[in-house]
């Protein structure tokens, strides 16, 4: 018994307030990386990186030695192998750490004014059938994977949302960015995805919309001419959310607007 209290005071002598703070970094790291792979399915990736880890110690092993070799050069060369195939998610965890820590502060009343807006507004888009983009973005900033149209910076409502996506419009074609409770820019331009799997049926204005959201953690919607909807993408996804609810909702659920004390 003595044996054990004189291990754990020597456990406390060798423990630093730095050690703890060294371990929550630590956690921190494992934490993100673990919520990155869960969304952008690159587990998969990571299971074929520790399968042919398994390969190399089992062809060292039964001295299979072309597999051997061309797995060694493999695993020498694997950080900038891992920086290549995971480049979008790097820029996306840096971006992510220098997104500023606090966002601006929107009243309850101006939140609900803007919830209502874009609702109305992408019904009023459906209705006169006209295609559109919304960006919403949250607390990662998108201007890495866009190419910037015209800024705005006004306050959001339907009428001006109407007044840039109608046909004429010379900035119609482009996406609207939805950023701090302002209609931050329009006609902004996104990178199509690159997914293999996709519907062939799709269209450029649907690419783009799931190609941003592959990259970024934001909502976006769009009114679709030939599918007559309106749809969300995100996280690579599509669904329909035709009614005003929905639209509600999810805004409510991303963004926290509308929501009761």
């Amino acid at each position: 018994m003595g044996f054990i209290i004189e291990y754990f005071i020597y456990l406390k002598s060798q423990i630093h307030p730095k050690d703890f703070f060294d371990l929550f970094i630590l956690w921190v790291m494992v934490y993100r990386i673990m919520i990155l792979t869960e969304k952008s399915g690159i587990s998969k990736i990571l299971a074929g990186v520790i399968f042919l880890a398994l390969l190399y110690i089992f062809s060292f092993q039964l001295k299979l030695m072309s597999v051997h070799f061309i797995l060694e050069n493999f695993f020498n060369n694997l950080f900038l192998i891992l920086v290549i195939l995971f480049q979008n998610e790097i820029r996306k965890v840096l971006i992510e750490i220098g997104s500023p820590i606090f966002s601006t502060t929107i009243s309850r009343e101006e939140e609900n004014r803007i919830v209502d807006e874009v609702s109305k507004a992408l019904k009023e888009l459906q209705r006169k059938n006209w295609g559109t983009i919304i960006v919403v973005e949250k607390d990662m900033n998108v201007d890495a994977f866009v190419e910037e149209g015209i800024v705005l910076n006004s306050d959001i409502s339907s009428e001006l949302i109407l007044s840039v996506c109608e046909p004429t419009s010379p900035i119609h074609d482009g996406a609207i960015l939805i950023r701090n409770g302002k209609l931050e820019s329009a006609g902004n331009f996104l990178p199509l995805s690159k997914n293999p799997v996709l519907d062939k049926n799709l269209g450029t204005r649907h690419r783009a919309a799931l190609g941003l959201s592959e990259l970024v953690d934001a909502r976006i919607f769009i009114v679709s001419e030939e599918r007559k909807n309106i749809g969300l993408v995100e996280s690579g996804t599509l669904k329909v959310v035709d009614s005003s609810a929905n639209i509600r909702q999810v805004l409510v659920d991303f963004l926290g607007f509308g929501e009761e004390s």
